[in-house]
């Protein structure tokens, strides 16, 4: 009979609450969500030099904004949510951005100190923050702003690799077109070529008759005149 009751209970449990609820009532039992923080108003952050990382400063706890997230530690865990407040939800992992951040930059707010230099950090309000995080990551505003309000840190050498379509071009061996060369008879000495011109027939030229000699006239009258006289006689 008490097989039979607990089966009963069984099945009825299996109809009421389907595996995939209780899979997901178990991890949310298992893993405790963190406690909620009351804020009297939005809190104001500061951004940590040399990072895009927002951190609410005046709190006993790690609170920080990154990436559109509310990131927070607890009991060994880390918990994010789009809200500062409220609507915290397991993180499996260490984010990537924690790994920049020195444990001791709370004594480095403090004291208004980073790696030795003075910083002159300021005071940013939550609405800012939401509404221009994005835009101010791409222009590295803060970098460029004094370098995060830190005295002398030079800024960040970012090496600009290029594109793979860039670096498959670059690495591709160009084309080179052997020249071919140009083929040139043995270099003989220079000879002295005759202009060519055009050969024409020669033509057959009549030959030059001398001119009959020209009788002198003054001689031919006065010849005349001799031969009249000779007739008279």
């Amino acid at each position: 009979m008490k097989k039979a009751l607990w089966g009963t209970l069984l099945l009825a449990l299996v109809f009421v609450f389907p595996i995939p609820t209780m899979a997901a009532v178990d991890i949310n039992v298992s893993i405790p969500l963190p406690p909620l923080i009351v804020f009297s108003a939005p809190p104001e952050v500061v951004v940590l030099p040399e990072t895009n990382v927002y951190a609410v400063p005046d709190l006993d706890v790690d609170i920080f904004f990154y990436s559109g997230w509310w990131w927070r530690p607890w009991e060994g865990r880390w918990y994010r949510s789009r809200n500062y407040n409220s609507g915290w939800g397991y993180y499996r992992n260490v984010p990537s951005f924690y790994r920049g951040i020195p444990s001791g930059w709370r004594d480095d707010y403090r004291d208004h100190r980073w790696k030795g230099k003075q910083w002159d950090h300021q005071q940013i309000p939550h609405e800012q923050v939401q509404r221009n995080w994005r835009n101010w990551e791409k222009s590295r505003h803060w970098e460029k702003q004094n370098t995060w309000g830190v005295q002398g840190l030079k800024p960040r050498v970012q090496s600009r690799q290029p594109s793979k379509k860039v670096q498959q071009k670059s690495q591709a061996k160009p084309k080179v077109r052997e020249a071919q060369p140009q083929r040139r008879e043995a270099a003989k000495p220079q000879q002295a070529r005759p202009q060519s011109r055009e050969v024409q027939p020669q033509r057959s030229q009549p030959q030059q008759r001398e001119a009959p000699q020209q009788s002198n006239p003054r001689k031919g009258k006065s010849e005349q005149g001799e031969k009249e006289k000779r007739d008279r006689k």
